[in-house]
């Protein structure tokens, strides 16, 4: 077994009947958790720890078990100790979709449409036993950006300006789509693809969606298509914005000002989350990601129904910065 494993993993892993597993860790996020493949007999299977105080695995579990109880694909749970933080569950082998698509940039259409016909059938279940995707919760998640990003650059904004913009923005948001399951970090990094053929098309296996909630549909296609992780064209986004509205029956320009809405409160989001990962965690690989997530901020607010929160960008954050991005935090 491998050294340096979590307190408590072997005893785990013989009650779990993989005791005499061979167990490899594997690159982590920007999270807590810890990821091991777990090896025994000819089979794989994957460990994750999320312990205390920092993680917690019910939130997972309750997703896991709901996903797989609507017929979609997550992981199987093959044994959990919700006190010490550990689950087994089902590997799903090592094709990423950001890290297939790589090798296979040939593929790159189908393999994003497959991505969305598994959106699109989530949208066919009821909405899952998930909090709601609310005002208030867009808010605080936006404050990230004048907390970390704006005072790790030593730019003193307009807070009640910044929440009173997103208010004004945020109330056109339409409440007309049927609320969906919205798994909230739906992008390249987190679809795996299941024995994928040439072509792209393949089964996928949905993984982090511990933060589930119950929301707009446009969210998780702005998961996808502003990935924060990999580049995605604007000609791409544009097809596959236009392969999901085929099928979903959305109006058009409703679905298009959220999901400029939900692009902007998402990008700012991110952009405050990697400047605290840089600055109070030392994370300083995703400040590269800053300038691609930005690029796509300022599209989303382009948009007309972005109008306040564009004006308070202009007027509190100098362009000179906006060009810059991430490189300011160093």
């Amino acid at each position: 077994m491998t050294m340096n494993l979590p307190d408590g993993t072997k005893a785990f892993l013989e009650q779990a009947g993989w005791g005499a597993a061979k167990v490899d860790p594997l690159p982590g996020d920007a999270s807590f958790r810890r990821y091991f493949r777990v090896s025994m007999s000819g089979k794989n299977a994957m460990l994750m720890h999320a312990p205390a105080p920092h993680e917690d695995p019910q939130p997972f579990l309750k997703a896991a078990k709901w996903l797989a109880g609507e017929g979609h694909r997550s992981p199987g749970i093959l044994a959990e100790d919700i006190a010490q933080g550990f689950v087994l569950q089902e590997d799903f082998g090592n094709y990423r979709m950001r890290d297939w698509l790589d090798d296979n940039p040939h593929a790159e259409e189908r393999a994003y449409r497959e991505a969305l016909n598994a959106l699109l059938k989530l949208r066919q279940s009821p909405a899952g036993p998930f909090a709601p995707y609310d005002i208030d919760t867009y808010l605080r998640e936006v404050m990230l950006f004048p907390e970390w990003y704006c005072a790790s650059i030593g730019q003193k904004v307009d807070e009640a300006g910044f929440v009173a913009a997103w208010k004004a923005a945020l109330a056109s948001l339409s409440d007309g789509h049927h609320p969906v399951t919205v798994l909230r970090d739906y992008h390249a990094e987190n679809i795996m693809l299941l024995n994928p053929q040439e072509d792209g098309g393949t089964e996928q296996g949905l993984i982090d969606f511990q933060d589930a909630l119950v929301g707009n549909p446009a969210y998780d296609l702005v998961s996808l298509l502003q990935d924060a992780r990999r580049d995605v064209s604007p000609e791409l986004e544009r097809a596959m914005i236009d392969y999901y509205l085929a099928r979903s029956g959305d109006d058009k320009s409703v679905f298009e000002a959220d999901y400029a809405l939900l692009g902007a409160q998402r990008n700012t989001k991110i952009v405050g989350i990697f400047a605290r990962l840089c600055k109070r965690d030392g994370k300083t690989r995703y400040l590269g990601m800053i300038p691609r997530v930005w690029d796509a901020l300022e599209r989303d607010l382009a948009h007309p129904a972005l109008q306040p929160v564009a004006e308070w960008f202009d007027l509190s954050i100098p362009r000179k910065i906006r060009d810059n991005s991430g490189g300011d935090l160093m």
